[in-house]
C-alpha cells in the first residue's frame, strides 16, 4: 500500500502533539484524523476504522488504556494496530497497555525522523495480526463466512452467493464507503461483465431481506452498511 492509502487516528489531550504528530505524518502523505480524548477517539475509529491508532496513555476521563480495551472490544478493529504515545516508562503501564491490547509504545518526545520510521514498522503489522475474521457481529446482524451464515435479531436470512458475498464486504468495515468498483472488484470477478445496474438491483433485494436501512447510498460513489 501507498503512504496515501493508509489511515492514522492520533488521540491526545494535548493539542500541540496533535499537532506535531499530525504535522509530520502528513508530510509523510498519510491520511489523519485526530481525537482529544478516548470517547471521541472510539466515535472517530468506528467511523474511520484506521490502519494504526496512536493514543496517549494519561487523558482524562476516560484513558488511553480503558480507551484500547474498547477499541480491541470492536470487531472490526481487530486487525487495527494500536500504539501508546507516552513519556510513561513505568514497566506496569507497558504491562497494562499490552493487556488493554496495545501492539507497541512510541515514547515521547520522539524526533520526525524517528516518528515517520517507528511508523511505518508498525504499519507493516497490519494485516500480518492473526485474528479470525470468518465469523463476526456487526450491531444485531452476525455473519459466519464459512457456514454462508445470516442473522438479524436472531432471525436467520436466506441469502444466494452474491447477495451474502456482498452484504459480507459491507459489513466487513461498517461505515466505510465501497465504491462501486471496489465492489465489483470483490464481488465479481474484473473479467466478468456484469451491467451497470447488477449492485443495485443485489442492494435492493438484500434491503427487503434485512427490513432496516443500514445500506446507505453515496450517489455517484457506491454503498456503505452504517451502524
Amino acid at each position: 500500500m501507498n503512504n496515501s492509502e493508509y489511515i492514522i487516528l492520533i488521540v491526545d489531550d494535548e493539542e500541540d502533539i496533535l499537532e506535531f504528530v499530525g504535522y509530520n505524518l502528513k508530510k509523510e502523505g498519510y491520511q489523519v484524523y485526530t481525537a482529544i480524548n478516548g470517547r471521541n477517539a472510539i466515535q472517530v475509529a468506528k467511523e474511520k476504522i484506521p490502519h494504526l491508532i496512536i493514543i496517549d496513555v494519561m487523558m482524562p476521563g476516560l484513558d488511553g488504556i480503558e480507551t484500547c480495551r474498547e477499541l480491541r472490544e470492536i470487531p472490526y478493529l481487530q486487525d487495527s494496530v494500536i500504539a501508546f504515545l507516552t513519556a510513561r516508562n513505568e514497566d506496569y503501564s507497558q504491562i497494562a497497555g499490552f493487556e488493554a491490547g496495545a501492539d507497541d509504545y512510541i515514547s515521547k518526545p520522539i524526533k520526525p525522523r524517528l516518528l515517520t520510521s517507528k511508523i511505518s514498522s508498525l504499519l507493516r503489522r497490519y494485516g500480518k495480526k492473526s485474528t479470525d475474521n470468518s465469523a463476526y457481529t456487526v450491531g444485531n446482524l452476525s455473519v459466519n463466512k464459512e457456514q454462508f451464515r445470516v442473522t438479524i435479531d436472531d432471525r436467520e436470512l436466506t441469502l444466494p452467493k452474491k447477495e451474502f458475498e456482498l452484504l459480507a464486504l459491507l459489513t466487513s468495515k461498517p461505515n466505510k464507503v465501497f465504491t462501486r468498483e471496489e465492489i465489483y472488484s470483490s464481488v465479481w470477478d474484473d473479467n466478468i461483465i456484469v451491467g451497470e445496474r447488477t449492485i443495485d438491483v443485489h442492494i435492493r433485494k438484500i434491503r427487503e431481506k434485512l427490513q432496516n436501512d443500514n445500506i446507505k447510498t453515496i450517489k455517484g460513489v457506491g454503498y456503505k452498511y452504517e451502524l
